[in-house]
């Protein structure tokens, strides 16, 4: 009654009070109760020691913790070979070795009180009788005190209670300090441990359970940059997982929706599919071929500055690269490209014998047609032994009919072996229609039964967005197909893989 009383009153969880103790405060007082607890992690073993209030009992942290390492050394070979769980579901002797620790906690605690203290004798008061300030009745005073004594005496040191699935007494009732181990992980065979189970563990999830929870998630979602369609989805397909799904003990609802949750958005930023370029070029060169990106996105995301770093990539692998200038429709765009091409060659000097720049632009002005642009430019690398084309496109919106027709055209007709489409990392529900209208304008203008659809994806400005990650989330989801770098600086060293769980843990965090 005393610890399910402290249990109950005293704090809304057990996992609540078990985890206090990592931060020092293993203690809980209720009316004229108090509790200390120690937690054994190797073991999985809680010791927990419940007394009045009233009694000052200053050796209480010593003896928990005597008693911790005496039931250790003397229970470790079934500790280690069996578990606590085989140990716990029988009644075992330990009231002899709970006696003598009290009693040597107790004489410990009163020899360092009798060197701290004056005596008796020294003091002023020894020179006063009993009888002089107190009266009594029915006899001797001192027989009275001397009889309360022994019978404290008596009480104080009785008995263990060893929680095995049913409460298991070894000493009488009238007992002034209790001592209870059990197991977090124990089934549910009644007794205490059945209590503490009934609050926290053992518990089918509902829907109505886990709601509130989830509530809060899809706004967390929605706040980091996951589109609001995505965060309900992903939030729907945790529900559904975890609906009937019997909790563990100790654990909360809201920490088997994190855990669920957090394991759902690692797996979706790490598809089955895995874009391996490098691997790739080799392959297409073993052919005598050149390995064929095509860059698609909508306007001033950075697809040219990112083609860019992409090409110093290459080139740091011991690549060379062409760039097809196919973006004949805004102005400027081959001009940028250029000066790309200038400063790249100036920080990789020719390196073959016959003194050919590292990467070369091919260009045919504006107002061309770009899927004939890019065909021109493969069958050059292929004549010059290029290993890479890079084919640089216009930006263009979504909903721009015109011109999405004519990125399907280009891609259909050229079958690059890479389709990557370039996207902030700032955008939020936007980055859904995005994708989504891409891959149908480049599905209903495909010239194949398999149409062509986007492969890959680099995200950009990845280093302005704090932990605003959402975007990563909403794409890959969306595509299925994996985020292959992520942009994060202007210079071309800023172009990283993604860390799919330092993402996720950006995400999840409050």
């Amino acid at each position: 009654e005393l610890i399910r009383l402290l249990i109950v009153e005293c704090c809304p969880t057990p996992l609540q009070w078990l985890c206090k103790e990592r931060s020092g405060n293993n203690s809980y007082t209720h009316d004229a109760l108090s509790l200390k607890y120690k937690l054994d992690n190797e073991f999985e073993l809680v010791f927990v020691v419940g007394f009045q209030k009233i009694l000052t009992l200053t050796y209480v942290d010593k003896f928990i913790d005597d008693v911790q390492l005496h039931f250790r050394d003397r229970y470790k070979y079934m500790l280690e070979q069996k578990g606590a769980r085989t140990l716990l579901s029988s009644c075992f002797a330990f009231e002899d070795d709970f006696k003598m620790l009290l009693c040597e906690a107790e004489e410990s605690s009163k020899a360092r009180g009798s060197t701290s203290m004056r005596s008796f004798n020294a003091s002023l008061k020894s020179q006063k009788t009993v009888k002089s300030m107190i009266e009594t009745k029915g006899g001797d005073k001192g027989k009275e005190q001397g009889g309360k004594k022994n019978k404290n005496a008596k009480k104080e040191g009785k008995g263990m209670e060893a929680l095995n699935g049913t409460l298991c007494p070894v000493a009488p009732d009238d007992l002034s300090i209790h001592l209870i181990v059990f197991s977090p992980k124990r089934g549910a065979y009644g007794g205490m441990f059945w209590m503490l189970k009934g609050l926290v563990g053992s518990k089918s999830l509902s829907q109505e359970d886990m709601e509130p929870v989830l509530e809060k998630m899809r706004d967390h979602l929605i706040a980091k940059n996951v589109a609001a369609e995505i965060a309900s989805q992903l939030c729907d397909s945790v529900a559904k997982k975890l609906e009937g799904k019997v909790m563990g003990t100790f654990t909360t609802v809201a920490s088997t929706v994190k855990g669920a949750l957090q394991d759902s958005l690692v797996q979706i930023l790490q598809p089955k599919r895995r874009v391996d370029i490098l691997r790739d070029v080799l392959e297409a060169r073993s052919q005598r071929r050149p390995f064929v990106i095509t860059f698609c996105g909508v306007n001033g995301v950075g697809k040219s500055t990112n083609l860019a770093k992409i090409s110093f990539w290459l080139i740091e692998n011991g690549f060379t690269v062409l760039i097809a200038a196919c973006d004949t429709f805004r102005a400027g765009a081959v001009e940028q490209l250029r000066t790309h091409q200038r400063r790249l060659n100036s920080l990789h000097p020719p390196q073959d014998d016959r003194g050919r720049p590292v990467v070369q632009l091919y260009e045919k002005g504006y107002g061309k047609d770009a899927a004939g642009i890019a065909m021109e430019a493969i069958t050059y690398a292929r004549n010059q032994d290029f290993d890479v084309v890079l084919v640089d496109t216009a930006g263009r919106m979504q909903d721009n009919t015109p011109l999405m027709t004519a990125l399907a055209k280009l891609i259909a007709v050229n079958m690059p072996d890479l389709v990557l489409f370039v996207g902030e990392a700032l955008v939020g529900n936007e980055a859904v229609d995005q994708l989504v209208k891409f891959n149908q304008a480049l599905a209903d203008h495909s010239m194949s039964d398999k149409p062509r659809l986007i492969d890959g994806i680099v995200l950009t400005k990845f280093d302005t967005i704090d932990d605003k990650v959402g975007a990563a989330i909403s794409m890959t989801y969306i595509t299925g197909q994996p985020i292959v770098f992520v942009g994060t600086g202007q210079t071309y060293n800023d172009l990283r893989s993604l860390n799919a769980r330092a993402v996720v843990g950006a995400l999840m965090k409050a």
